[in-house]
């Protein structure tokens, strides 16, 4: 059974009129999305349609040439400065990022880590979690995608789906 969302859910994420180039080339044409809570969003098309650029967008890896991107209200990767947009600091952009997670398509794991300590390294050294609170989260994370019995096993002992 799937669970319907309302219309009248806010929304978390949402692009509007998003246009992204490079050089003379339209990667982008005004492309508006709207993520709602519980929603799953695929984005399909062919190779070279703008799929990743997308995402890329989304996350504020590539800067947008025009239209805005909102994580709930907040406008990302700009502040309002009177009547006009200012590009955030790096700073204010790495703390935008924490709340947007993104998988990769060829994502790579440490192969010398368990599935556990991959899943944990992130937020001890980057975020700066403790290593126990870092460790119970990803058990319970892991434990959620059905990997639980998998929390000491390398990415050798894992299949690709894993």
């Amino acid at each position: 059974m799937i669970a319907e969302v309302a219309d009248t859910a806010p929304a978390l994420m949402r692009a509007r009129l998003v246009c992204k180039r490079f050089g003379s080339f339209e990667a982008l044409r005004s492309v508006s999305l709207s993520v709602r809570e519980g929603e799953v969003v695929a984005v399909i098309g062919p190779s070279g349609s703008g799929k990743s650029t997308l995402v890329r967008c989304l996350h504020q890896l590539e800067a947008i040439d025009a239209g805005a991107i909102y994580l709930g209200d907040e406008l990302l990767g700009y502040e309002r400065h009177g009547g006009h947009l200012r590009a955030l600091s790096a700073r204010a952009l790495a703390r935008q990022r924490q709340q947007i997670g993104m998988v990769f398509q060829q994502f790579v794991l440490f192969p010398h880590l368990t599935a556990l300590e991959n899943v944990t390294e992130g937020p001890v050294q980057v975020l700066r979690d403790a290593p126990d609170d870092a460790r119970q989260r990803g058990t319970h994370l892991l434990q959620r995608v059905g990997l639980g019995d998998k929390l000491h096993h390398y990415p050798s002992q894992l299949s690709g789906g894993q």
